[in-house]
């Protein structure tokens, strides 16, 4: 399996630069570059991931995408005096040349390119490219946007053309929309493009009416062309979430991408004067830890926007970090989308459901009055500052916003326990210890019966029982000592493991524990004061068990035919569990299980983006399998699979929905339509 991440950095993209005035290109700088990779390394993070040279693309490469035309007036400024470069520029929407452009867009393209064959050849597992000029406005014929070549629309067809792909995932997290790229995919099933990106009905650049949710794409290609427009300033990391949740992420996992490449702006972080974001850095970690989950872990990451420098580095770094495998951390903010975003989510479902198999049964409606509307009106008839007052007020608000990442990077920000995965030497581990999976010496029986006598003292009284403790107990307690990241431990007995888990964690200090048992769960505890969350994955309802806030009771057998169970991993379990905020996860899976060893592995890769990634695992299964594959996905060296994709029955739905609904004030991050009542504005 490949490991390692490719870092592609070259200072030669730091010589295209503006040579003239110009308000709406000025902040396009070469310092974009040279400080993200600054930042990375002041993290030391340079040294961590493997270096990939640059090259130039060649002519053959770039028209994969663009006409001959394009390229040889892009070739022709090589030559050019200011003037000529200035008029030359000016047929642009946006756009600027220098005489070292067309070579440092050549740069940007290679560079894309090598990353992709770095991924595809197995040299390394993911990485990312730090180029400019960015690509994904440009179109077939014409510059835009800052954005001369389409780095990434040519780095598809070049690894479908190469590697014979025939499904690429393009993510675009850039606050504006890449037009560039749906132009060029818009009737291509074999590429599925999701971007957000502001547009405010309209108002904002580019302000084309087919950067709407009802642009779905053409022909064959209709279904895989997803815009989900931001209609108002502020988004923050709740909002990108909920998107992932309730949109992106539902569509990957049916699309089922062999390669993963993101159109990497960073304007819609916090900070940057383009999109007036409220996203914090440490979202990005988290919407990285989704992506390489698909393709098994071929992820390629291609700068594209990004305008304030320390948003933009720091961005760059938590992306960086994540894909090393570090643990993400915990997310900050409010767990509660906006009624806007929830609006712009509804929408995106309702135009998407004729093309998608997930979306088939869910009760999808378009909303026409969006609360957004009247802002807009007041904007227009509001006195529009000058130019003058806007630079004043950008520049303030880019010194408050260096202060605020300053103290914000330092309380998310910890040290990475020097083991990521645990386990002891209790019967079975020897099938899934590796290179990830390190050895920890069980617990004593006298110290065991020290910890415990305080609680569950009186199921604990057999000495089989008492030992089996000392795996899962010898483990948490390194976890809690921050020792190491994660653990698995076999258990004869899991549901007193996890309870005893619960209960050591709390009193330990956690405020907020999250379990999610699968199977019978023999042992309840009291969840009463809020310190712990439960979610009991089981065939049936257990007896003399209702679910409230903090016991909830999912009722679900896995499809016989595959892996069924994304739609309640994603459409539940993930909001709830981002909406609580744990500090720890326990996983445990006891008697009875209802899910195959390819939903469970689902869970557990994807709950690691929680706690600091502080999971432990207590299986009590003999099952080598599913032991090999628990430890894998919280090793992180590989993705592990998950199993054929099945869309979830009508039935499944509707009890996901009447879930969603039963719960949803308590956790927000299950609305995903305006009917679910939102709270938030």
């Amino acid at each position: 399996m490949a490991s390692g991440t490719a870092l592609i950095y070259d200072e030669e993209m730091a010589t295209h630069k503006l040579l003239w005035s110009d308000p709406i290109c000025d902040i396009e700088v070469p310092e974009r570059l040279s400080s993200s990779y600054e930042q990375l390394k002041s993290y030391h993070l340079v040294e961590r991931c493997v270096p990939v040279p640059a090259r130039e693309g060649s002519e053959e490469e770039i028209l994969l995408v663009h006409s001959l035309e394009h390229l040889e007036v892009a070739k022709s400024t090589q030559t050019m005096n200011e003037e000529e470069l200035k008029r030359v520029s000016e047929n642009y929407d946006a756009f600027f040349f220098h005489p070292s452009t067309y070579h440092c867009a050549r740069l940007a393209v290679g560079a894309t390119l090598q990353l992709v064959d770095a991924v595809m050849s197995g040299e390394v597992r993911n990485g990312i490219a730090l180029v400019r000029p960015p690509g994904h406005h440009s179109q077939r014929n014409a510059a835009n946007g800052f954005c001369l070549f389409n780095n990434v629309a040519i780095a598809a067809e070049y690894a479908k053309l190469k590697y014979g792909l025939q499904r690429i995932l393009i993510v675009d997290w850039d606050v504006h929309h890449g037009q560039g790229i749906q132009y060029i995919f818009e009737e291509d099933p074999s590429v599925l493009y999701f971007s957000w990106h502001r547009y405010e009905h309209q108002e904002f650049w580019p302000s084309l009416k087919e950067s709407d949710y009802d642009a779905v794409g053409l022909g064959k290609g209709k279904g895989f062309n997803i815009n989900l427009p931001w209609n108002k300033v502020g988004m923050g990391n709740s909002d990108y979430l909920a998107a992932f949740f309730h949109v992106l992420l539902p569509m990957a996992f049916e699309f089922d991408p062999e390669l993963v490449i993101v159109s990497s702006g960073y304007d819609s972080g916090i900070g940057d004067p383009e999109g007036q974001m409220n996203a914090t850095p440490e979202v990005f970690a988290h919407l990285t830890h989704f992506l390489m989950q698909l393709a098994n872990g071929k992820l390629c990451v291609i700068l594209e926007g990004g305008y304030h420098l320390k948003s933009l580095g720091e961005s760059v770094c938590m992306t960086v970090k994540t894909l090393l495998g570090d643990p993400v951390p915990q997310i900050t903010g409010e767990m509660a989308p906006c009624l806007s975003a929830v609006e712009s989510i509804q929408n995106v479902r309702a135009a998407h459901k004729p093309y998608w198999k997930w979306l088939a049964y869910e009760d999808t409606s378009f909303l026409q009055n969006l609360s957004t509307k009247s802002h807009l009106l007041k904007k227009a008839n509001s006195n529009i500052s000058t130019e003058h007052e806007t630079k004043i007020t950008n520049n303030n608000n880019t010194v408050k916003v260096e202060r605020f990442l300053e103290l914000h990077m330092k309380n998310i920000l910890f040290p990475v326990p020097p083991i990521k995965t645990a386990t002891t030497g209790s019967e079975g581990s020897e099938h899934f210890l590796s290179e990830h999976v390190q050895l920890v010496k069980e617990m004593d029986k006298t110290e065991i019966k020290s910890l415990v006598s305080g609680f569950y003292a009186d199921l604990v009284e057999e000495d089989k029982i008492l030992l089996s403790l000392g795996s899962m107990l010898a483990i948490l307690d390194k976890i809690l000592k921050k020792e190491v990241c994660n653990g698995i431990a076999a258990s004869p007995t899991a549901a007193l493991s996890a309870a005893v888990a619960l209960r050591h964690s709390v009193l330990f200090g956690f405020q907020r524990v999250l379990c999610v048992f699968v199977g019978d769960m023999q042992i309840t505890p009291n969840t009463e004061d809020g310190k712990m969350l439960i979610i009991n994955i089981c065939e049936k309802e257990q007896p003399g068990k209702t679910s409230c806030k903090h016991y909830i009771s999912l009722n679900w057998k896995e499809d016989a035919e595959g892996n069924d169970f994304f739609s309640a991993v994603l459409g539940f379990i993930l909001p709830v569990a981002y909406s609580y905020q744990p500090n720890l996860t326990v996983i445990a899976v006891g008697p009875n299980r209802s899910l195959g060893i390819s939903g469970i592995s689902l869970l557990v890769a994807l709950l690691q983006g929680l706690a600091e990634s502080r999971i432990v695992a207590v299986i009590e299964d003999t099952e080598i399998s599913l032991l090999q594959s628990v430890a894998k996905a919280l090793g992180g060296a590989s993705t592990p699979p998950f199993g054929i994709y099945v869309p979830p029955t009508q039935e499944k739905v509707k009890k996901i929905k009447a879930l969603r609904d039963q719960f949803q004030q308590e956790w927000k991050m299950l609305q995903c339509s305006v009917k679910d009542g939102i709270s938030r504005n």
